[in-house]
């Protein structure tokens, strides 16, 4: 009779020491190769999730501070501190421009760059020019240089006397400004790469006004 009212017992029996391990102790128990399994992928998981982040800042790195790119010279703005020009029948001029550079450096290192010469033309006949110095652009920054010039009429061919005449009887004369500065990008003391600022802008010369207008840089 005890024996069939235990078999008939709604309620579990419960072990001699009282203890009942739940469901999860026993999994681990009765399955240490997956507790193992799932150990091991979720070191893989922080080892791959690491190792994309590494890619990532090394090459957002590379993108940003490793580029190296040729540093920038413009001229900023020009003016006159004299100004005598002729008229259509006896074409010339004789100026004495102030001009404003600049040296723009976008590097992460800065740019270090050698004596240089910026030369004005006139359709292609050279009116004037000025000696740039060697100096540095510091990084992520622009150098600003300021100097004066010469810019005159006298060696121009007797064709371009002729087109001097009707571009100051249109009341603006048009000019061009080259110049090459040769240096280095020092980068984390460690990298040096020879670049090169290039300048090549026109501006045109406004005779009602006395200024320099329209600079166009490439």
């Amino acid at each position: 009779m005890a024996a069939e009212k235990e078999a008939t017992s709604p309620y579990p029996l419960v072990p001699a020491n009282g203890y009942i391990r739940s469901d999860q102790e026993s999994a681990v128990t009765a399955d240490p190769a997956e507790l193992k399994t799932k150990r091991r992928m979720r070191c893989l998981f922080y080892v791959t999730v690491f190792a994309v982040f590494q890619v990532i800042v090394i090459t957002v790195f590379a993108l940003t501070v490793m580029k190296i790119k040729s540093p920038k010279f413009r001229v900023r703005s020009a003016s006159f501190s004299d100004f005598e020009v002729g008229n259509g029948t006896s074409p010339s001029f004789n100026l004495d421009m102030d001009v404003k550079f600049r040296v723009k450096n976008t590097n992460f290192g800065h740019f270090n760059y050698e004596d240089g010469i910026v030369e004005f033309k006139y359709r292609g006949t050279r009116i004037g020019q000025v000696n740039v110095y060697e100096a540095r652009a510091r990084a992520r920054s622009t150098r600003k240089v300021a100097d004066s010039l010469k810019l005159t009429s006298n060696g121009l061919s007797a064709n371009s006397q002729s087109q001097l005449a009707s571009d100051i009887s249109s009341g603006i004369i048009p000019i061009t400004s080259a110049s090459k500065l040769d240096g280095k990008i020092h980068l984390m003391k460690v990298i040096k790469k020879k670049k090169s600022a290039r300048m090549n802008c026109t501006m045109e010369i406004v005779l009602a006004t006395q200024s320099v207008q329209n600079i166009v840089c490439k």
